[in-house]
Order: C-alpha cells, then sequence, then structure tokens
C-alpha cells in the first residue's frame, strides 16, 4: 500500500482529494500548514474543518506550523514588491516555497513517504522520452491551476499527484457529496487568504505601509492628481483614480522612487514585449534558440501567441504577435504548448 501526505486545507477540493485516494486504498495521511492567524480557509477554521475530514476518514493529521515561513516569503514579499511600485503574484510563490517545498520535506523527513497530494486543478506525466515530467491544464479549464504551478521543480514534480486533475469541478462536488464530506457544499475561496483575512488587499497592506502622498501625472509630467501611496495601484487600473479627463486614462507606469503614479490612454498602457525573469523551465529543457508557445499574463487571461527567447540567467523575452494591455511587473508570464507548461516567470 502506497502512503500518501494530502495537503488538506479543510476546503472541499483539497477533502475529495483525500477521500478519493483513501478510496483507492492510499494510505492517507492528513497534513495541514498553519499559514496564518485569522479567517480564510487555511488557517483557524481550514484547520478545524481538515482535522473533521479526517476523523472522517479515519487518517491520522498533522498540523506544522510554518508561519514564520509564510510571513517571510509571502507577506514580506508582498509588502516590498508593492511599496517598490510592482504587483506580486503570491500564488506561485507560495506553492513552491511555503506548500509543496516543506510538504514534500516533512513528507519524508518524518511520515516515511515520498509522495504528496493536494486538490489542484492540474496534471502531471512522466515523458520517457525525454525524462522530465510535465505539467499539464486540468481538463476543467474554467478549474485549471496550472498557472500558479509553473514554478514546482521536476523533484517537486516527481513527489506530487494531483486527484482532482481529470475531474470537472461540478464531479468535485458531486464526489464529496457522495462521500458524505462535511465540506461537500462548502463554498469557494473567492479570493487571495490574505485578502480574504483582511478583507481587501488594501486593507492588508494598509497595515504594513503608511499613506505616502504623491502626484498622479501624464507622459509628460503635468499633475492631474493626487494618490496616498503607489502601493494602492496596479498597471492598466482605470477605475478608483479619481480624475476627471475627456477619455478613460489607465495606470501604465508606477514610479516608487518618485512617489508617481503615471497615468495615460489605453493606447499607451499596451506593450509589444516583457522581459521575464526567475524563469524556470517546467516541461522541457531549456531551449537554446528561440521557441513559438502561447502565454498567459495573468490567471484569467486568454492565452495569446508569442516568440519566447532565452536570454540566459534565468530570463527571456517574450514578444507577443500583438501588443498586449496591462502587461504587469511582478505578475507571472507562463508560456504553454497546447496544454502543456513549457515554463513561467515574473514580469520584470
Amino acid at each position: 500500500m502506497t502512503k500518501v501526505v494530502v495537503g488538506l486545507s479543510g476546503g472541499v477540493d483539497s477533502s475529495t482529494a483525500a477521500a478519493i485516494l483513501h478510496n483507492q486504498g492510499y494510505e492517507v495521511i492528513g497534513l495541514t500548514l498553519w499559514l496564518m492567524k485569522g479567517k480564510g480557509q487555511c488557517c483557524s477554521e481550514g484547520m478545524v474543518d481538515a482535522a473533521y475530514i479526517c476523523e472522517q476518514l479515519g487518517v491520522p493529521h498533522h498540523v506544522v506550523d510554518i508561519r514564520d515561513v509564510f510571513q517571510t516569503n509571502i507577506v514580506d514579499y508582498l509588502v516590498s514588491g508593492y511599496s517598490a511600485g510592482i504587483t506580486p503574484l503570491p500564488c506561485s510563490q507560495c506553492n513552491k516555497t511555503v506548500k509543496f517545498g516543506p510538504m514534500v520535506q516533512y513528507a519524508r523527513e518524518n511520515l516515511d513517504s515520498d509522495k504528496i497530494a493536494t486538490g489542484h486543478y492540474a496534471r502531471i506525466q512522466y515523458n520517457h522520452t525525454t525524462g522530465r515530467y510535465e505539467l499539464l491544464r486540468a481538463l476543467d479549464r474554467n478549474k485549471d491551476q496550472s498557472y500558479f504551478l509553473y514554478d514546482l521543480s521536476q523533484d517537486l514534480l516527481s513527489a506530487t499527484v494531483f486527484p482532482l486533475g481529470e475531474l470537472q469541478k461540478s464531479d468535485t462536488r458531486r464526489i464529496a457529496a457522495d462521500y458524505g464530506l462535511k465540506t461537500a457544499d462548502k463554498p469557494e475561496s473567492q479570493d487571495l487568504c490574505l485578502v480574504e483575512s483582511n478583507g481587501s488587499m488594501r486593507a492588508f497592506l494598509d497595515k504594513y505601509l503608511a499613506p505616502k502622498p504623491g502626484d498622479i501625472v501624464d507622459m509628460e509630467g503635468k499633475i492631474l492628481g493626487q494618490h496616498d501611496g503607489v502601493h494602492h495601484y496596479t498597471i492598466g487600473q482605470r477605475k478608483g483614480l479619481g480624475i476627471a479627463a475627456a477619455e478613460p486614462l489607465y495606470v501604465i507606469a508606477l514610479d516608487a522612487v518618485n512617489n508617481r503614479v503615471v497615468v495615460g490612454d489605453r493606447t499607451k498602457a499596451t506593450q509589444p514585449e516583457c522581459t521575464v525573469s526567475r524563469v524556470n523551465w517546467v516541461s522541457i529543457a531549456e531551449p537554446s534558440s528561440p521557441i513559438r508557445a502561447e502565454v498567459q499574463i495573468r490567471y484569467r487571461s486568454q492565452p495569446i501567441p508569442v516568440t519566447v527567447v532565452p536570454l540566459g540567467n534565468s530570463r527571456v523575452r517574450v514578444v507577443f504577435d500583438e501588443p498586449q494591455f496591462s502587461v504587469t511587473p511582478g505578475q507571472a508570464a507562463v508560456w504553454y504548448e497546447g496544454e502543456k507548461v513549457l515554463g513561467g516567470g515574473i514580469i520584470s
């Protein structure tokens, strides 16, 4: 019997993943990571529901306190990023450094297991020709989370199972109900855990960053209005600028050094290309020449055709076939070949 350590957040997806594996005859051990205090699926309420699920299934449940890791890798990372005028994406960072990495380490060192499972919607397959583990989109494209998993290493992919990768979300709910799981009707987590626990990203940031009033200016430097901190804005933002203008204005740059928010019309907010750093090549080895692919520059954006040009030092240039709106530093660019994740990194 294979032993699998299942990451349990207290939500329906991870609960169902555990129940599926348990029903298939695996020796399941529940593992909940204590990330922060307060509300949110990964926190107090989530831990209670995760413990209840393990009791329902009759499997052991471990809780590991990694609040310090979460504080350093996610909270401090977000705060420093926003204060520098970028819009960080915490989820991919969290998956690698806070969730999958520590889970695999704990499973190997404390639970005599080399396999973990989560409730993510994605798939993994092994390519015998290339000798690499490949990350694929989930069958349910509406729930596909491969975009957030681009940073997983070959070692982490080799140790991971995604029981929900072949399912539709409706199947997950039905299976949870069939198993009588307490979480079968639990509402979806609608936002980042930090937003969920603080009410909004603005409220979260205001706990760490004091107001810093400055100017909102156009491309020529003309002052159009005032802001109370560049950390409250993001590239492509239109609403909440507080400026009356003849045409819609968008945030096109955040100048943290001079404490200015630069705005312009929509044409000024498009880019023909971007540089991506901290690149992780997932399903293929780093190519030596440019490749064609489709890229997503936000989780919910449609894949668009691009040329990916390797630059060395974990950097690439992504050249869009057509200029793109709201290319945001700090967010992830993830490139695909069909349903296969080729690689990804942070837009710099």
